[in-house]
């Protein structure tokens, strides 16, 4: 296993009394390096830091321009973000959150709330690089041995991805007929027939991200409020920074699917908000196939829709909520995905 004495946190601000009093707090439990502008913090990361604690307000190149440059970059944009800024408007966070920050601290700041949450963030570090060598190990071990016990050994995957569905009310068989559901439609759009089976066992892991949602959240057993369902929405950043950066074409697929599942054709999904063809075939199956599922399934705050009614909304949402094309197909499979909802029943 991957493991280090102590995690690397670059920490970005351009005032030396900033830095100097984040050196005090974090010195102990952390190896530190400090930037005082965009430009010397992009060198920085080169040395791939663990986790980075951004400032907004600096010279030359602000927070908000340096974030966005750290997430367009395939090399960076797994690194975790927190901002960290006097600027306490609820439209400032927003903005931070948006462009992929996992947290935003306000100054001045409490040492105890930024030992706390860079803690929260270190915990989701660790379970994402157990995950990428547990998947490692686990395709070092399907190539070495027999069709059966390679069918086995991938059934420990889909556990994984059960992990979220154990702390949420909606269990069930919800991941297995979702995850066929997609590898279904993957077939019908013509993807190869591998690829299609690499989707059935990553997309398991969807919805991995709502470890980081508090229970009272995550089993409400009511609507949530808008700071509640903001609070859900993080769960797909936090799957996707989990997953992300893993070695294994498995794990990378899972990235993606735990990324863009929430994502819709018109761009009003999160948590990118990109639309159209922009959004991966992966996460564009997952859409249709997650909201299929959930609405024909029984919830603690609803009954299960009838298919043909589930069949009316996807028709209404095309070119909206989802892929006009890819429903279309969706519904000329229609007698393969109720032979999936027969063989795992709700």
């Amino acid at each position: 296993m991957n493991e280090k004495k102590k995690y690397r946190i670059l920490v970005v601000d351009d005032e030396s009394v900033n830095l100097k009093l984040m050196a005090e707090i974090l010195r102990e439990e952390y190896e530190l390096a400090f930037a005082k502008s965009g430009e010397e913090a992009l060198n920085l990361i080169l040395n791939q830091p663990d986790l980075i604690l951004l400032d907004i307000m600096m010279p030359d190149k602000d927070g908000y321009e340096l974030a966005r440059e750290i997430k367009m970059n395939p090399q960076t944009s797994h690194i975790p973000l927190i901002f960290v800024s006097a600027m306490h408007e609820a439209t400032n966070e927003i903005r931070g959150l948006d462009l992929g920050a996992v947290d935003y601290i306000a100054k001045p700041v409490n040492a105890q709330i930024v030992k706390l949450r860079i803690k929260t963030q270190i915990k989701l570090l660790e379970a994402q690089r157990k995950l990428e060598d547990y998947t490692q190990d686990l395709e070092d071990q399907v190539r070495a041995r027999t069709k059966d016990l390679q069918e086995s050994q991938i059934e420990m995957v889909k556990r994984m991805g059960l992990l979220a569905e154990y702390r949420d009310p909606e269990t069930g068989d919800h991941v297995e007929r979702m995850s066929r559901y997609c590898a279904a439609l993957g077939m019908a759009y013509g993807l190869p027939q591998e690829h299609c089976e690499a989707i059935r066992l990553a997309a398991p892991m969807h919805d991995i991200g709502k470890v980081g949602i508090p229970d009272a959240i995550l089993c409400k057993p009511a609507k949530l409020d808008p700071n509640e369902w903001r609070t859900m929405q993080a769960h797909a950043l936090i799957g996707s920074t989990i997953l992300a950066g893993g070695r294994s074409t498995l794990l990378k697929l899972a990235q993606v699917i735990a990324s863009y599942h929430h994502e819709k054709f018109d761009g009003s999904g999160y948590p990118m908000g990109v639309k159209g063809l922009d959004i991966p075939i992966e996460g564009r199956l997952a859409a249709i196939a997650d909201v299929f599922d959930a609405l024909s399934s029984k919830r603690p705050y609803k009954e299960p829709w009838p298919v043909e009614k589930v069949v009316e909304l996807l028709i209404a949402e095309k070119g909206k909520h989802f892929d006009p094309e890819l429903v279309d197909l969706f519904l000329s499979i229609l007698p393969e995905i109720e032979d999936i909802m027969a063989q795992y029943p709700h």
